[in-house]
């Protein structure tokens, strides 16, 4: 149930459906701290944990998470190829874990890389403009990008901060029109802290959104627009782990007041469709 103030403190009971978490990251345990403290200085945010997979699976199982979707980000080029062994094995290791590789657009193998990704089991390629440094609409990722389509992969970038503009959301939108079969899901409402230009350019558009790392910011009037010109059938769950506990992205969320309907499609159907659960 949820308390007056909307805080989740009981298993799962605000909500009578399983969830998949679509954005959480995970970490080697040698680097897992100072990785996720440098995520929550960068966006001079507070960090809830340390990034861990068996720490991401205690916070997800207070609410009832069935599936988590994790990734890292490489910030260098040398760094890919480790995290996308490090992922694999940890889905491996874990049946409840869906993988998604890293790339980075400095890296020469990167078609091979995404061929890789695939025979490994991914699902998708993330990428991070704004840590890994490039616009999101580079036309060297093209072929990339192509690529991902081909192979049924699913691209999880990144999207927006007023702060900077990598990853805007018209430059998301370059992308989607460029590349219109590709399946891109644009975390934290579209585009973190530029929701105006959310609804010029991406809202209503053929792509996915999450509600991640948002809602402590964004006014749950423009959210509730968001996803009224979106579409709820187009929106993921997600945590941002190791951000956020996930009871206190589920209690924000669903503060929103949607209809039962629309809460069980964000919270799971609509991801499950997506990953072809």
């Amino acid at each position: 149930m949820l308390t007056k103030k909307g805080r989740l403190v009981t298993k799962n009971s605000a909500v009578h459906t399983p969830i998949i978490d679509f954005h959480a990251h995970i970490y080697p345990e040698k680097i897992a701290v100072k990785a996720s403290e440098s995520v929550g200085k960068f966006y001079d945010a507070p960090v809830r944990n340390n990034g861990l997979a068996a720490e991401l699976l205690e916070r997800g199982s207070v609410i009832g998470v069935e599936k988590y979707c994790v990734y890292s980000v490489a910030t260098k080029p040398e760094q890919v190829s480790s995290i996308n062994d490090f992922i694999a094995d940890e889905v491996h290791r874990e049946p409840k874990f869906i993988g998604f590789a890293s790339i980075h657009p400095d890296q020469t193998d990167i078609l091979s890389e995404i061929e890789r990704a695939k025979k490994l089991g991914m699902k998708g390629i993330k990428l991070h403009p704004d840590f890994q440094k490039f616009p999101a609409d580079i036309s060297s990722l093209d072929e990339a990008y192509e690529l991902m389509t081909n192979l049924g992969l699913i691209l999880i970038i990144h999207a927006g901060d007023e702060r900077y503009s990598f990853s805007n959301p018209e430059k998301i939108w370059n992308i989607v029109k460029k590349h219109p079969h590709l399946k891109i899901v644009a975390p934290h409402f579209g585009g973190y802290t530029e929701w105006d230009d959310v609804l010029k350019f991406l809202a209503g558009k053929d792509l996915w959104f999450d509600p991640s790392s948002s809602l402590w910011k964004l006014p749950a009037e423009k959210a509730k627009k968001i996803i009224d010109v979106h579409g709820y059938e187009r929106f993921l769950f997600g945590t941002d782990f190791p951000m956020w506990n996930h009871d206190e992205e589920l209690s924000s969320f669903l503060r929103l007041g949607l209809k039962d309907k629309q809460n069980t499609a964000v919270l799971y159907t609509n991801a499950k469709e997506l990953l072809g659960l």
